[in-house]
């Protein structure tokens, strides 16, 4: 008798692999979709280090889409601490997340900032290189022109609900598609909530790597 070879462990998919110094892109184009990108962001990033969260935000935009909670913000990656930034510009906050990308105190640096230009997010990614974090634009207007090594779509889809409870809500799910990278193929995945982390996990009702109902990748 023959012993079957045990199966090879799966990589990380990239949508739950930690952020990497440089810039990445999440897009939310619809106001409801906002919360699951920002889940997305804080999960990836890096925990343990003494470092924490910078979040460069316009007036517009907490006012269209409301301030993080606080005592939500910790089980998704801000136990290092969470500070927002509120500006009356875009280019004011453009202005702090560079500052803060460059002067290396936080793991990670979200800016609410749609009218970056090619040029102005190079710096981005350069800032966040010299400051050895992670940078990442959180963005409503898709598709355009980004120095972002991986650009994202966040869509919130509608949980299966709670297995105890018909009537509690389930948990959160999101559809994380992966338009655009320098490293790996563009894919789908879609992903929930981990009741004890807090942090997002692969969805349980799908087998293997996880990926969504679309396969791969809609490009290939």
């Amino acid at each position: 008798m023959f012993a079957h070879p045990s199966p090879e462990p799966q990589p990380v998919p990239p949508p739950l692999s930690p952020l990497s110094e440089g810039l990445e892109e999440v897009c939310a184009s619809r106001v409801r979709d906002m919360t699951g990108a920002l889940a997305f962001a804080l999960g990836r990033a890096a925990t343990g280090t003494g470092r924490g969260v910078v979040m460069s935000a316009t007036r517009a935009w907490l006012g269209e889409n409301g301030r993080p909670y606080g005592p939500g913000l910790a089980g998704f990656g801000a136990r290092d601490g969470f500070l927002l930034v509120e500006t009356k510009t875009e280019g004011l906050a453009l202005w702090v997340m560079e500052q803060a990308l460059r002067s290396g105190g936080a793991a990670l640096v979200i800016g609410t900032v749609d009218g970056a230009e090619l040029a102005q997010t190079r710096r981005l990614e350069f800032a966040a290189r010299d400051g050895g974090c992670s940078g990442l634009l959180l963005r409503a207007r898709c598709g355009d022109l980004s120095a972002a090594r991986r650009r994202w779509r966040i869509t919130t889809l509608a949980s299966d609900g709670d297995v105890f409870d018909e009537r509690a809500p389930g948990r959160m799910t999101i559809r994380a598609e992966m338009t655009r990278s320098r490293m790996e193929r563009p894919g789908v995945w879609m992903l929930e909530q981990d009741d004890e982390t807090h942090r997002l996990r692969l969805a349980d009702r799908l087998a293997g790597d996880g990926l969504g109902p679309i396969g791969r990748t809609q490009y290939a």
